[in-house]
């Protein structure tokens, strides 16, 4: 079968025994828009039903797999519209997540928010040295959404914790460490938007007649055979070296008192304790205080249930005035001067937080 646009911005192909998806918004960072999610959720439906295709590669035009959703759209939409559109995007996610064949994720590049919801969940998850993941939702008034809190509340130690709330960048090698990516392969030997390991898988799958459980266990085989060693230095997890600290900082509390673990560790010259405080800081206060429970409740919580808890929060933060201000202030007017209510995190009401996850 020959390329086909779904809609502009997604392009589908039937390679032999593979489903291609390529986001096609490179001037957007292949942002998601809600006609993106519903067409790759259609795709995905007829796929896994499709006897002849025997696994599916997502992977993005650009600087990347996808920067997340365009949520500058839902500033000035309607609060039900908003919510429709994370209703279906989180349908989206729990599909992929139980996808009944090989869902392979090229993350190379920018995926973060909504870009970690279509790659995270899948099955066989691949990360370059180009790879930059990150959930930066409190910088804009919301929360890490598409069932993160689920895999930042099962990263080593308290670093989930805190890249929620610090909206901070990793690596490709530290996506492994957190348990969202399974292969680093070089960029080089991906080949130009990975049609060199698409090349490779079309031909294994191909030629070894692969379905059900097989099907996955060749493409890891597959990818295994492109990844770097264990061994390389590549593949040492900066957040792995900076563990300490985080633990010591993050582990139980409330965000006021992680705060005052984080300036004093900073006394005491640990740099990376004082950009973690000023970070946690300069975001929205309601949200910081919001995301640390959210991420403690997914501690417990199976996916499906964490994704009805992010459209439950959904829908109250669209109804506040920090989400609007935050996509204001950081994507549209760019001043970088949101102004936050209320302005500190010591104002927060425990009980309006309650509230947000339906008064429980």
């Amino acid at each position: 079968m020959s390329p086909r646009s779904l809609v502009q911005r997604i392009r589908t192909e039937v390679r032999g025994p593979l489903g291609i998806l390529t986001l096609d918004r490179p001037s957007a960072l292949n942002s998601l828009d809600h006609t993106m999610v519903l067409n790759m959720g259609h795709a995905l439906e007829e796929w896994a039903d499709a006897p002849e295709v025997r696994g599916v590669v997502v992977r993005g035009e650009g600087r990347g797999l996808c920067a997340g959703g365009d949520v500058r759209t839902l500033r000035t939409g309607h609060d039900e519209d908003a919510v429709a559109f994370w209703g279906d995007e989180y349908r989206l996610n729990a599909l992929i997540a139980e996808y009944p064949k090989p869902y392979v994720a090229l993350m190379d590049g920018i995926t973060m928010g909504g870009g970690l919801g279509i790659s995270a969940h899948g099955s066989v998850r691949v990360v370059t040295e180009r790879t930059r993941v990150a959930m930066p939702e409190v910088r804009i008034g919301f929360t890490p959404d598409v069932g993160m809190a689920k895999l930042l509340a099962a990263a080593p130690g308290e670093v989930g914790i805190h890249l929620a709330l610090t909206s901070s960048t990793a690596t490709g090698a530290d996506a492994l460490y957190l348990g969202w990516a399974d292969h680093f392969v070089p960029s080089e030997r991906l080949g130009e938007r990975g049609e060199e390991l698409i090349a490779a898988l079309a031909a294994r799958l191909a030629e070894s007649d692969a379905a059900g459980p097989s099907a996955f266990s060749v493409t890891h085989d597959v990818v295994r055979g492109l990844a770097l060693d264990p061994a390389d230095p590549r593949m040492a997890a900066p957040l792995a070296a900076e563990r300490e600290w985080i633990d010591e900082a993050y582990a139980g509390g409330d965000p006021q008192t992680i705060l005052d673990r984080l300036d004093e560790l900073a006394s005491d010259g640990q740099e990376g304790a004082r950009a973690a405080e000023e970070a946690i800081r300069a975001a929205c206060p309601f949200s910081v205080v919001l995301t640390l429970e959210s991420l403690r409740r997914a501690a417990v919580l199976d996916l499906i249930d964490v994704l009805a808890q992010d459209l439950r929060l959904g829908a109250s933060l669209i109804g506040r005035h920090d989400m609007r201000e935050g996509i204001r202030a950081l994507l549209v007017d760019k001043d970088g001067a949101p102004h936050w209510s209320p302005a500190r995190i010591e104002d927060v009401d425990p009980a309006e937080v309650r509230a947000a996850f339906g008064g429980d």
